[in-house]
């Protein structure tokens, strides 16, 4: 991943050299807006447009309105069933945050500023193949590597 400057819109797809694997942290960081609806953060086997059905090994559906953070994959054009459990929602409106994805053996542990938030067990079989990284929403991005 590369550095990248300042983007209003929120909007970033890069890719993940070699595909996925274990030890590999992906950072995320950035600037809530400060009327936030939604963010997205998405781990695939091709960038994702609207209507492509590549694989989907992690999505993080961050919502503002329900203070809740959706994780959910897809695996032959089928989505799975969604996990939303938190013990605490750590994005405010206008704040900075950083988000950590690290890929464990056993499971995706999403971090952010440095707290546990949750994890999500690999749906995917082959890690290598999720080899695109994109995020969109209502955020201003500063860096993701």
């Amino acid at each position: 991943m590369e550095e990248i400057e300042k983007k209003e819109n929120g909007e970033y797809t890069g890719e993940i050299k070699g595909g996925l694997r274990p030890s590999m942290k992906l950072v995320v960081m950035g600037i809530i807006n400060k009327k936030p609806k939604s963010m997205e953060v998405i781990v695939s086997s091709e960038p994702q447009e609207e209507d492509t059905e590549g694989d989907v090994g992690l999505q993080l559906k961050v919502s503002f309105m329900d203070k809740a953070v959706h994780r959910n994959a897809r695996m032959a054009g089928k989505w799975g069933r969604p996990e939303t459990t938190l013990s605490f929602f750590p994005f405010a409106p206008g704040e900075s945050f950083k988000m950590e994805i690290v890929c464990e053996h056993q499971q995706f542990r999403i971090l952010v500023d440095g707290q546990p938030l949750c994890g999500f067990s690999h749906r995917i079989p082959r890690l290598a193949s999720l080899t695109a990284l994109r995020v969109c929403g209502d955020l201003q991005l500063t860096k993701v590597a």
